[in-house]
């Protein structure tokens, strides 16, 4: 085979027919083969290797498919090329149509019957291959569109446009993404107004709503008009962001943006200013709280660490200090006013005590111990700690503020034209210090300060090293000084009582969460397992004519007499559960009427034959105290080794409170006897003798009655701990109820000497006169 053909069609073409129409022939495509080898060769056939120059033809120069008989032509024509070129032989117009058969030579019929398969199984000519995506055509289009649909207010131009445009739906959805960018790169630069830039990015929130692009295209969007714009724009921004929180939670939103808005969060806050911005700060701060879920563990301090950076810097040169006498001398030399200069309102409140360096050191030190706790376990810092704390708190004490003109005066202000409010961090200068003695708020946030450490030493912290132990000495000052600090706080105006109550109540409320914390925080949302299904309401068959019965009665049958007559006593259930008949729990007097005879020491009953010892007795015991005892629940700080050890303590302050128990049937003589020396013994009893008496249980019941509301104010002169009372509190609602408890605590602690005579002066000096006197009328009434 000449190297200047090309093999094809019934015969050979020449080198220059295949150059001229851009068809490869062996001399420049396959030099020294067989075009058979040739990756575009279909067959080695001559009719095989014609079709395959066709569609390397068609594929490569995009060349319309050809009729059978002729090599593909260019649309449109270029000049100088022929249109087409005629393989040898009759073409189809100057003959008649041949059989596929005549075009191979004799013994070719194996590659006949291979090729006519190959040449039925390609397409028909006329059909044309899918368009390509371009992607400089579909950003242009994606941006007109965007623009159009921003005029229109409308997201159908966008729709139109992603569905006309070719390409997989992910190529379109990256593009139409870039798009978004490329015209808010343009708004910014062009600056335009925040509404126009809202505008793309709800455009956007709707373009992922109806699925052209990714969820994370608003996002991006917002992050690139926060980095460009300046804070006063941002603020607008972000209110955008505020108000559209429910979208950022849904499931379209939620797991593909959190990262990004929380980023978004975080780099604002590196940009505002804590004291000039601290509304702005808080803000994204609720924003952040209202958007992760309580559980999120980005925003959760696990480890419990302190924020070391926040260094509160004071003047720690003695020398530089411009306390003293010096100062004073030129205060007084500078500060020279004429009467009548100032108002009332407006005269400077000059600080009784004097301030030299010594208090504004140690003053501003304690802020170290703020900033980290852990401080006050190691034995020298506790001590400097200590001495400092003694002396600040000293002076709150003895510079008390009692006009409250000047804190009603900012309320005012606050109120009228505060807009704008600037919040500073500690301000350390020396000449201040004077006027931070006088500022209520000031002095309400070192307090503050003092509660919260006081409250992370007790509490009980997971991380916290277990070396961070307080001893008894540190517990005993601690609860002390958080007295002293509450006092203080009552005593600051303005409402110092009620902001006082309220830090305790928030404090207290702080110990459910730091105990969520030791847990591991673990989620408040309890999913649904997988394999559970909603339960269906059960539909109850109706009961059959024959079980229910006929006639107005409906006595229920149950299929035997006896079993009828049983349960139509009473058909309803529960009426006859809650029936007296069924009461079968005994009273107090009934149980421990044999413990408290074997309690007797007269009786001489050994150890190991007291029913106390008996654990099914001791079982029964508790669960009836439970039901109808008091004293179950009180508070006690005895320790008790055993259950017997515990019944029998309650058994002796049972038998103080229940009348005594019932004696043997005795004779009439001996009964008229006893009788007698009764009423001997009563009528020489003075009404002095009964009020020295320890008080009964009755008497407790009959006065907590008369008592009510008044109790708390009893309280503190029964000796009762602050404890006590808010665990009476918490334990009962009613106002009785927390009186009784109160007396039988103090019956409790004061034994045998909780006599009528001593809650009598108790009454006088707590100023409830009508109560002591009643007591006193009841006392000798009984006798």
């Amino acid at each position: 085979m000449a190297s200047g053909c090309a093999r094809g069609g019934s015969g050979r073409i020449s080198g220059a027919i295949a150059s001229q129409e851009g068809l490869p022939s062996i001399a420049t495509v396959c030099p020294g083969k067989q075009w058979s080898h040739h990756p575009w060769n279909r067959a080695d056939a001559a009719l095989g290797d014609v079709f395959g120059w066709r569609a390397w033809h068609c594929r490569v120069s995009g060349w319309t498919r050809p009729s059978r008989g002729c090599f593909p032509t260019q649309s449109p024509a270029q000049p100088g090329v022929p249109s087409t070129v005629a393989l040898p032989g009759p073409s189809r117009s100057q003959s008649p149509r041949r059989s596929r058969s005549s075009l191979f030579p004799p013994g070719g019929g194996a590659m006949a019957s291979s090729a006519r398969a190959r040449n039925a199984s390609r397409p028909r000519a006329g059909i044309m291959s899918p368009p390509l995506f371009s992607l400089p055509e579909a950003r242009l289009r994606f941006t007109t569109s965007t623009r159009e649909a921003l005029i229109n207010k409308s997201i159908k131009p966008l729709l139109n446009a992603f569905n006309q445009v070719p390409g997989s739906e992910n190529e379109k959805k990256c593009t139409l993404d870039q798009a978004f960018r490329v015209v808010v790169e343009e708004e910014i630069i062009n600056k335009a107004p925040c509404e126009n830039l809202l505008a793309i990015i709800s455009l956007a929130i709707n373009g992922v709503t109806e699925g052209i692009c990714t969820a994370s295209t608003p996002f991006v969007l917002l992050g690139d008009v926060l980095d460009c714009l300046p804070l006063d724009q941002c603020d607008k921004i972000f209110t955008f962001v505020e108000k559209n929180v429910a979208t950022w939670k849904s499931n379209t939103f939620y797991s593909a943006g959190k990262n990004y808005l929380l980023r978004m969060c975080n780099d604002l806050l590196r940009r505002l200013s804590k004291s000039q911005n601290t509304v702005f700060c808080g803000r994204i701060q609720l924003f952040l709280a209202r958007l992760f879920p309580l559980s999120e563990k980005s925003g959760l301090n696990l480890q419990s660490q302190f924020n070391l950076e926040n260094v509160t810097v004071f003047n720690t040169n003695e020398h530089e200090s411009t306390l003293g006498q010096k100062h004073t001398e030129e205060r007084e030399e500078g500060m020279d006013v004429e009467e009548g200069e100032m108002g009332d309102d407006e005269a400077p409140t000059s600080c009784s005590i004097p301030i030299d360096y010594n208090l504004y050191r140690k003053f501003w030190s304690l802020q170290d111990y703020f900033r980290n706790p852990v401080q006050c376990y190691e034995k020298v810092s506790w001590k400097t700690f200590l001495k400092y704390s003694e002396e600040v708190l000293a002076v709150f004490k003895s510079y008390k503020l009692d006009d409250t003109q000047a804190s009603r005066k900012k309320l005012e202000e606050l109120k009228t034209g505060g807009e704008h409010v600037y919040f500073a961090k500690f301000l350390t200068s020396e000449k201040l210090m004077d006027l931070q003695l006088s500022d209520s708020n000031f002095r309400r946030h070192i307090l503050l300060q003092y509660l919260i450490l006081f409250q992370y030493l007790k509490g009980q912290v997971k991380f916290k090293s277990s070396n961070y132990v307080l001893t008894d000495e540190q517990s005993l000052w601690i609860e002390d000084t958080t007295k002293a600090v509450y006092q203080l706080l009552s005593e600051n105006p303005p409402d110092g009582e009620r902001f006082s109550k309220m830090v305790e109540h928030i404090l207290n409320t702080e110990e459910n969460w730091n105990s969520w914390k030791n847990e591991g925080c673990p989620s408040f949302v309890k999913e649904r397992p997988p394999d559970s299904k909603p339960m269906r309401p059960v539909r109850k068959r109706p009961a059959p004519e024959d079980f229910l019965g006929k006639g107005s009665n409906k006595k229920i049958l149950m299929g035997n007499e006896e079993l009828t007559r049983l349960w139509n006593l009473c058909p309803d259930n529960i009426q006859a559960c809650k029936s007296e008949s069924r009461e079968y729990m005994p009273t107090l007097e009934e149980f421990f009427e044999e413990a408290i005879e074997q309690a007797d020491p007269e009786n001489m009953v050994e150890n190991k034959y007291k029913a106390v010892n008996n654990s099914n007795y001791g079982w029964r015991a508790l669960r009836l105290l439970a039901r109808r005892s008091p004293h179950f629940f009180q508070p006690t700080n005895q320790q008790f080794k055993s259950l017997p050890e515990y019944l029998e303590n309650m058994v002796i302050k049972l038998a103080k409170e229940l009348p005594p128990p019932s004696e043997e049937i005795k004779t009439g003589e001996d009964e008229d006897e006893e009788d007698n020396d009764a009423l001997l013994k009563e009528n020489n009893e003075s009404p002095d003798v009964q009020r020295d008496k320890a008080m009964t249980g009755e008497q407790i019941e009959s006065f907590a009655s008369k008592l009510g509301e008044q109790w708390k104010a009893l309280a503190p002169y029964l000796e009762m701990k602050e404890s006590d009372i808010r665990q009476i509190e918490l334990d009962s609602e009613d106002v009785k109820m927390r009186a009784k408890q109160l007396l039988v605590a103090w019956q409790d602690q004061e034994g045998s000497h909780a006599t009528p005579e001593n809650l009598i002066m108790a009454l006088t000096k707590a100023g409830l006169g009508d109560l002591a006197e009643s007591l006193t009328n009841d006392t000798e009434g009984s006798s």
